[in-house]
């Protein structure tokens, strides 16, 4: 039996980390017959039972080096771990991680990570030393590969795959109309179903304002039912709170938290998405659904860019104006949108598959090496 330990953002209620370790999960149960998983999570009950693996308490020290000690391999795995613009502590603890792995002399293997921005000096330089050690790394995007480059790694070659949650399955579109009746949607559902995908952290009344304005004009101009769908449950609520209060017009606000699976059936239930978090947008496309994307982070014009699409604006640029044009167009190239996102994601779907194939070659290797 292959032992293999996975470090990432797991057990904080983000469902675009969640869906990341649904991903990797899944993906390795396919590829490898005899296989024992454990997972580093805030909250280890929790992630035991949803995704059916061992887990363990991320912040306990003796665990988690008891865990890597008798693993075969150790998986940093997907999502923006290696970045210091959102927390200056992050990135030593997941860099902290490998350093185990790498000191117990452990296959360690950077798994479609986002990487960057890294603008500390120090922790560039931590960066270096850390990833040169490593026995592989594949990253989702060109981006992150030169970021990687930039910063002087150069001992393990760098695979280009794709963000991993692009090869979750389709979610039952079924499931997702019953939940969003549930939530309240309760009018005609011919009309059209524009949905919101907001990142609530960082206060910005204007963004606030902007989007407030244009869904209540989106359910004039086109009759159109809004839903607004938080993905990272405890951030997200805030600011939806705060647009639910402004709003002249009724919407929809998902009010409880949804696995993986449902939130895919009930973004596959609109006819358009305006995201701000990434995993909405990957949601999106693997629904065929069409998007419009408002980036807060490089990684979003990464993302769509692989798609072939382009972000509309910043989030500290948007306009409502902007906005409903944006909206337009896309009612004018409905049929084509969904047609490139079929295209575009079975081929994202085919390069993350390389992970698996790199990291059973590191599997054969260290069978080989232990024979020795």
């Amino acid at each position: 039996m292959y032992k293999i330990v996975i470090s990432g953002y797991y057990g904080f209620n983000n469902a675009g980390d969640e869906s990341i370790l649904t991903s990797i999960v899944g993906n390795l149960k396919k590829a490898i017959e005899d296989l024992e998983i454990t997972v580093l999570s805030v909250h280890p009950q929790n992630t035991a039972r949803r995704h059916s693996v061992h887990a363990i308490d991320r912040k306990n020290i003796r665990k988690i080096y008891r865990a890597i000690r008798n693993c075969d391999v150790l998986i940093s795995g997907g999502g923006s771990l290696l970045q210091d613009v959102t927390s200056g502590r992050s990135i030593i603890y997941y860099l902290g991680i490998m350093m185990i792995g790498i000191f117990l002399k452990k296959k360690v293997f950077i798994y479609s990570q986002g990487i960057g921005p890294i603008n500390r000096r120090l922790n560039r330089l931590m960066v270096r030393w850390v990833l040169n050690r490593v026995d592989c790394i594949t990253v989702r995007d060109e981006k992150s590969k030169k970021e990687l480059e930039d910063l002087g790694v150069c001992v393990p070659p760098i695979h280009v795959t794709a963000d991993p949650v692009i090869t979750l399955p389709k979610g039952d579109l079924s499931v997702g109309r019953q939940i969003l009746e549930a939530e309240g949607l309760c009018e005609d559902f011919d009309k059209p179903l524009i949905g919101f995908a907001l990142r609530g952290w960082q206060k910005n009344e204007k963004f606030r304002q902007a989007i407030c304005k244009a869904a209540d004009s989106l359910i004039h101009q086109y009759d159109a039912n809004i839903v607004f769908i938080p993905f990272h449950y405890g951030e997200d609520m805030h600011i939806l709170e705060e647009i639910e209060k402004e709003m002249e017009n009724k919407a929809i606000f998902i009010k409880n938290r949804y696995d993986v699976q449902t939130l895919l059936g009930i973004v596959g239930n609109l006819d358009l998405l305006i995201g701000v978090r990434l995993h909405s947008l990957i949601f999106a496309a693997i629904m065929n659904t069409p998007m419009i994307a408002v980036s807060y982070d490089p990684k979003i014009d990464s993302f769509m860019k692989s798609l072939g699409l382009e972000i509309l604006c910043s989030i500290d640029d948007l306009e409502v104006d902007g906005l409903l044009k944006a909206v337009e167009q896309k009612w004018d190239c409905y049929k084509q949108e969904k047609e490139v996102l079929n295209d575009r994601v079975q081929a994202l779907q085919e390069r993350v598959h390389m992970n698996e194939l790199l990291l059973i070659r590191l599997l054969v290797q260290g069978e080989d090496a232990h024979e020795k």
